[in-house]
């Protein structure tokens, strides 16, 4: 299984990014999809999901700015951020669920290299 994360770039606070995540190896359809985002000096933080079954969920700090979405025939998973902040700056990372609490990294058996998103000014 292989997870390329791909979008990331500067943008100014208040623009908008839209990430990949490009899957080999498995179908996104069949698993569940999460991106988290890790900071300089801080711990991989959970940002949104994507269930197999359809549901999605977010984290507070990116509720109603970020949308996650699939695209099965690409097999292929989507970060749309609008409004980003400054405190948004990290390297994003797509993974694929195991088992566990969603929002803990521990429960990941695959991950993408990341892919390093800078707002500023």
């Amino acid at each position: 299984v292989q997870l390329q994360a791909s979008g990331g770039g500067l943008v100014q606070p208040g623009g908008s990014l839209r990430l990949s995540c490009t899957v080999s190896g498995v179908t996104v359809s069949s698993r569940t999809m999460t991106w988290f985002r890790q900071a300089p000096e801080k711990e991989r933080e959970f940002v949104a999901i994507f269930v197999w079954a359809g549901n999605t969920y977010y984290s507070d700090s990116v509720k109603g700015r970020f949308t996650i979405s699939r695209d099965n025939a690409k097999n292929t998973v989507y970060l749309q951020m609008n409004d980003l902040e400054p405190e948004d700056t990290a390297v994003y990372y797509c993974g694929t669920h195991l088992s566990g609490p969603y929002y803990e990294t521990a429960g990941y058996d695959n991950w993408g290299q990341g892919t390093l998103v800078t707002v500023s000014s």
